[in-house]
């Protein structure tokens, strides 16, 4: 199924989710080109809220960026299937090999502001990230590492601490709490 179907079927968590996925419909369906940086206004990005087999841990990088732990993920870079981009991104974030999707769907949206900042010597401007996040299941006893340029550290928290951990209010407030309460749709891998 295509982004676009997707995202028709999606039912919104809450007023963020449901404004951000009728901007995200309105902008996919004009025809303007998402799926690469090229469009220096807005483009689309997938993150994953990689989570443990008992649903009691999350997967957080430092990221150096933002200076600040947050969730794994990053540009579609022309890639149409972001389930895949999410998976890439935390391969390659975190060396976390095995993941298993806990659906195909995503899990949620949300439209995020990227300050300007300098990348690779270059100043990149202000602009919209539209995010479609995944739900993930890593192994926290399988080994992590950093993707030293991009982050310093990568660990595994506890539901609560993986919020407090973010220096960043608006994502502990808007993101990552509504991360973790959805999570009540998802037994654990260990439950019938």
């Amino acid at each position: 199924m295509d982004l676009i179907a997707q995202l028709r079927v999606y039912k919104p968590w809450n007023a963020q989710e449901t404004q951000d996925r009728v901007e995200l419909l309105r902008r996919l369906e004009s025809g303007e080109e998402l799926y690469g940086r090229e469009n220096a206004s807005a483009h689309l990005t997938a993150s994953a809220w990689v989570v443990s087999p008992d649903r009691t841990q999350v997967l957080l990088a430092y990221h150096n960026l933002y200076d600040s732990w947050s969730w794994l993920g990053g540009h579609a870079d022309g890639e149409r299937d972001l389930l895949s981009v999410a998976m890439r991104e935390v391969r390659e974030e975190s060396g976390l090999e095995i993941l298993r999707p806990l659906s195909a769907a995503p899990y949620s949206l949300e439209i995020l502001t990227v300050d300007g900042h300098e990348k690779r010597g270059r100043y990149v401007s202000s602009h919209l990230h539209l995010n479609v996040t995944y739900l993930l299941e890593g192994d926290p006893a399988a080994p992590v590492r950093c993707k030293p340029d991009e982050n310093s550290r990568v660990g595994w928290f506890g539901l609560e601490e993986a919020v407090a951990a973010s220096s960043e209010p608006w994502f502990r407030q808007r993101i990552y709490t509504k991360l973790n309460a959805k999570l009540g749709a998802y037994l654990p891998s260990n439950q019938p």
